[in-house]
């Protein structure tokens, strides 16, 4: 299997997953996201517990791209620290803008990375970033 179709593959299956797709009970931060060029928006909800975040999920509407990059992230900042939620936030925000990023920052991204061909379609990007723009704002509100 070629990496692209593997990639497409994975984007396609996060877009369409109802897992993370859903409302917390009592969540501890809800943090609204908008890109009004598109029309994607979302809610990311986050519950946090002695400063790791212990469940995260979205609801909101979207292209594949903006879902899918929302599935990803709440999948991959479960059970993280505000801190290194933070970092991962900023690692792909690194990659999307085109920076070069070692080996063991684009693995602590995890399905994220299949996104990072969006830095090379500028009217894409921010759909890719909008969950995780949103959670820079809702880390802020974890304080």
């Amino acid at each position: 299997m070629e990496i692209d179709a593997l990639y497409s593959g994975i984007i396609t299956e996060h877009s369409r997953s109802e897992r993370n797709k859903r409302h917390l009970a009592n969540p501890t931060v809800v943090r609204q996201g908008l890109n009004p060029s598109c029309g994607d928006e979302l809610s990311l909800e986050l519950r946090c517990e002695d400063g790791v975040i212990t469940d995260a999920s979205f609801v909101g509407v979207g292209c594949a791209i903006s879902q899918a990059s929302a599935s990803m992230m709440t999948d991959i900042i479960r059970g993280k620290s505000r801190e290194e939620a933070g970092a991962l936030c900023r690692a792909f925000l690194d990659m999307i803008r085109g920076r070069e990023l070692d080996d063991a920052t684009l693995d602590s991204l995890e399905d994220a990375v299949a996104l990072q061909g969006v830095s090379k379609m500028p009217a894409r990007v921010k759909c890719a970033t909008l969950p995780w723009h949103t959670l820079n704002g809702a880390i802020d509100d974890l304080t």
